[in-house]
């Protein structure tokens, strides 16, 4: 497929103690929701931080929207307010109010719309049956609702790529939904200017959303794509017990139970197949997820 990128990196490097990160080659495709999938560990917050700003003590090149630098992006209010991020722990200080973050938004972000902003909270229910209260400390608001604030903050900005650091994970199951609604809307009204990037271990949850996938282990990329594209890449098959030993010679991945197994095949295998009694599915972008993280994980399995 065809497509710009809203952000592209190159040799791209950052080393701890105990882990690297090492990205040869990395683009993200304008117009499209992409989520970033891996194990805990796996270098996916060093990555959003080093895309959104926080970090910039790494090696390589990251180039946004196909013109601008990293230095560039940091000297230039026009492209930082284009770019909208929300991450987890202390985002927002705990003694700051609603009508603070609103004050503080409106000083930092030229673009950002305080009507749009109320708007967004009470469609959220931020503070359930009353109206927009400017008074309610951050610290006083669990953790779903904190993040209901931060997606309302970002949401209210005039962006052109939003950088969300597992924004589901605090979200009871309706606010999932919601959410994939939200950044449908805002992908849809940016007529192929709008771009998501988020990082998430919720696959099942996002994947409505999801047009482009990322999968990440101990820092490297080991998958990235379509998700059409990974679902013709790879098949989940089913078989009987009696070809569970030959079966494993040939699966990306397998499960085995006291009927049979099932597993992920990469299309260009299935003919090694031929002779056993299987059926075959579509797998979801969750089962190739899982599916790739196995085959790279670290963990004793």
């Amino acid at each position: 497929m065809n497509y710009t990128t809203a952000v592209k990196g190159q040799n791209l490097i950052k080393e701890y103690k105990n882990f690297k990160l090492d990205i040869p080659e990395f683009e993200i495709p304008q117009g499209f929701a992409t989520a970033l999938i891996g194990e805990n560990g796996a270098g996916k917050t060093t990555l959003l931080n080093m895309l959104s700003g926080i970090r910039l003590d790494f090696k390589g090149e990251i180039t946004y929207f196909d013109k601008y630098s990293v230095n560039e992006k940091e000297s230039n209010p026009e492209v930082k307010n284009s770019i909208g991020y929300t991450g987890p722990g202390k985002y927002f200080l705990p003694t700051w109010s609603v009508g603070d973050i609103e004050t503080i938004s409106e000083l930092i972000f030229d673009n950002f719309n305080k009507d749009r902003f109320r708007e967004l909270c009470n469609r959220l229910a931020l503070f359930g049956d009353h109206d927009f209260d400017p008074k309610k400390k951050n610290g006083d608001l669990s953790d779903g609702t904190k993040m209901k604030l931060m997606l309302a903050t970002v949401l209210a900005r005039d962006t052109n790529l939003l950088i969300l650091d597992e924004p589901a994970s605090p979200l009871d199951p309706l606010m999932r939904d919601v959410l994939n609604s939200m950044i449908g809307d805002y992908i849809n009204n940016g007529e192929g200017n709008h771009t998501v990037f988020f990082s998430t271990h919720n696959v099942a949850d996002m994947e409505s959303i999801t047009d482009y996938a990322i999968i990440m282990e101990h820092g490297q990329i080991v998958e990235k794509g379509f998700v059409d594209e990974l679902k013709e890449k790879y098949i989940l098959v089913k078989g009987d017990a009696e070809d569970t030993e030959a079966a494993k010679n040939i699966l990306y991945s397998i499960t085995v139970n006291p009927y049979g197994f099932e597993g992920i095949c990469l299309s260009q295998d299935l003919d090694k197949l031929a002779g056993m009694n299987l059926t075959r599915e579509t797998p979801s972008l969750y089962q190739i997820s899982i599916a790739v993280m196995k085959k790279n994980t670290r963990m004793v399995i």
